[in-house]
This record gives structure tokens, sequence and C-alpha cells, in this order.
């Protein structure tokens, strides 16, 4: 463990340090709102990505002692480098992100508008399996509304990347804000992670739940509202 910087585990904030993967272990570590990728990410085409993908995902089966002119092998490393670029990671490649249309809020509708159970697939960042959920989102309009299938995009778009959950929910709700341009955005989510449930700890049962209050979201009033909106 060396000096560094300031990190966050399980919500708490170290005294600079650099940690190694024995130190963080089955940690919940969070390094930033961002998602960390390097500077030179996008200067390779997605087909050379899935050559590469494909050429270590070959060498990975060969280490585990797999077969790979088995007739249902052969294909895995090319299947899952397609995987991995045009779906489940799809979501780090900016060019994906929806673009979005906003409309004037001609019914003059000024209370909340939820939309629940929005279900998403995302992946671990530290083990690289599943995190499986739903999202709960709400706005106020500050003269503009969206596309409710848009909100499904949002969430989709920030969820397919290797993700960390508490940076997904900020990930989801500051885009909102920035796309309905108020800071009246709320997002719960509540999900699933194969990372506790089919490995390590091995509890199937628990779910994880992290929110985003934001303007007037951020008062008692609001979020029982919210919670009764959600919950009935």
């Amino acid at each position: 463990m060396k000096t560094n910087e300031n990190v966050l585990i399980n919500g708490i904030k170290t005294n600079n340090v650099i940690l190694n993967h024995d130190d963080i272990g089955d940690n919940h570590m969070l390094t930033g709102m961002d998602t960390p990728m390097k500077s030179t990410a996008f200067l390779i085409s997605d087909e050379e990505k899935r050559e590469r993908i494909a050429f270590h995902f070959t060498e990975i089966m060969d280490t585990l002692g797999l077969d790979l002119n088995d007739d249902s092998l052969k294909g895995t490393p090319e299947r899952v480098a397609k995987m991995y670029i045009e779906e489940i990671f799809s979501g780090l490649d900016p060019k994906n992100k929806p673009e979005i249309a906003l409309f004037e809020n001609k019914y003059q509708y000024e209370q909340m508008l939820v939309e629940k159970n929005i279900s998403f697939y995302s992946n671990c960042e530290h083990h690289f399996v599943p995190i499986i959920g739903k999202a709960h989102i709400a706005y106020i309009s500050s003269g503009k509304v969206i596309g409710l299938s848009k909100l499904n995009r949002v969430v989709q778009y920030f969820a397919k990347r290797p993700q960390v959950q508490e940076r997904l929910t900020n990930q989801i709700a500051r885009e909102l804000q920035k796309v309905l341009k108020t800071e009246d955005v709320a997002v719960i989510i509540d999900a699933k992670h194969l990372c506790v449930s089919s490995r390590g700890i091995k509890d199937d049962t628990s779910t994880t739940v992290t929110a985003y209050y934001g303007g007037v979201f951020n008062t008692h009033e609001k979020i029982v509202e919210l919670q009764n909106f959600i919950n009935n």
C-alpha cells in the first residue's frame, strides 16, 4: 500500500494511498464519477478491438485447458469479442450515446413524472460478471419534457459498460439534469450483483439499493412522495 490519492472504499474516504488488488479484495471501491478510460481508447477501430479481444480470449480459454477445436467452442472468442463491442460494453463508446430531443410541456404538467422498473443489465468492473437490476427515474419539468423511451435509453447507455452501482446512479442522474436543464431529478437503482451471489460470499438473496436526489427531490416530503409512487 503506497501514498498517492484519495479513493472511496465502501463509501469511506481513504487518506492518500495506492491499493493493490490484495488490499481491495472484495471491497466495493469507487475512484471517481467518470468511467476510467484511457485517452487512446478510440484510436483503434471496433474491428481491431474485436480482433484483439478474440485473440486474448482464445489465450484465456487455451490456458484453462479448453479444446478450441471443439465445434461448440471454436467460435466462442469471436462471439465474446462481438458481444463486448456491440452489446454489453457498447456504452463505453460516445458514438452510441442516445440522441435526445425535448418537447414543450404543453400539458402544463408540473408534478413529478416517474418512470419505474426500467430493467437493465450491466457488469461489475471488479470481476466482469453481471449486475442485474431495475432503475426508477423521476423528474419535474422545467418547461421541457423528454420522450419516455429516452429515459430507458439513457439507463441502458450508462449500464452497458463495466460499472460500479454508485457511479451508474450518479451518471444517469447528472446526464438527465444536463439534458432536462433542471436539478429536479431523482434516480433509484435496486440491483443484484453476481460478484456477490455467484462467487465470494455467494449470497443469492441480497440486493443493493442506491439513490440520487437532486433539487426538490432532496427533501423528506418529496422522497416520501417518490417512494409512494414506486411502491404502489
